[in-house]
């Protein structure tokens, strides 16, 4: 049987004003990402979800534990959802880094496999981590929905490797997922749907424009 996992990048972070990179660093939601997390437990409430997963950085169990305490489950902290580490970039913007080496950030932008940041994670790495993980979440969850709460970079790499799309073109094809909107997968075995990609989690999953159902 089929699960449907809803995954959800966390909140809004500090380091969003400036657009910093940031992977493995452990970065605070801001008040507005709070009540982002606050705003996400309640559209979970009345969506069908039977369980919460999340990556084990701070960032993404505080997304997620509005959710989990108003559907009345125990959070599942899964260590394969953690943000892809970003080496040279961690922590730094686009503009610091081009300032510096120009070269560099264009091969990243061209293809992030390729040309990915000195001493980050390989983007096929990354990706296939992911992809494991939330595949054994939905073998876990079969017939079921999950809540899965994670990072923008690797559930973007991660929708590559399951959708079959190469994973250096992640930043291409899904240019970003917004702070606590929800994008709809449903996995079986080793076939993915993409049901809906990055809907605000204050209007209907199976409405509007980014809906991809038919």
């Amino acid at each position: 049987m089929a699960a449907r996992l809803l995954l959800v990048r966390h909140g809004e972070t500090e380091w969003h004003a400036e657009n910093r990179y940031a992977g493995v660093s452990d970065v605070a939601l801001t008040s507005k990402g709070l009540r982002q997390a606050e705003e996400l437990g309640q559209w979970a409430r009345d969506r069908g979800v039977d369980a919460v997963a999340c990556s084990p950085v701070s960032r993404a169990r505080l997304t997620a534990r509005p959710a989990a305490d108003v559907l009345g489950v125990r959070p599942e902290v899964v260590e394969g959802l953690r943000e892809v580490d970003f080496g040279w970039g961690e922590g730094r913007t686009i503009a610091e880094m081009s300032a510096e080496d120009p070269e560099a950030v264009r091969r990243f932008m061209e293809d992030a496999e390729l040309g990915a940041f000195p001493g980050s994670e390989p983007a096929s790495e990354a990706a296939a981590r992911a992809s494991t993980a939330l595949r054994g979440i939905a073998r876990e969850h079969a017939g079921g929905t999950v809540l899965v709460v994670a990072h923008n970079t690797l559930l973007r790499m991660a929708l590559c490797a399951m959708l079959s799309i190469p994973v250096g073109r992640y930043r291409l094809v899904f240019p970003r997922l917004d702070n606590a909107a929800v994008t709809e997968i449903e996995v079986s075995d080793a076939d993915t749907a993409l049901r809906s990609l990055n809907v605000p989690t204050w209007a209907p999953l199976h409405g509007g424009t980014r809906n991809l159902g038919t």
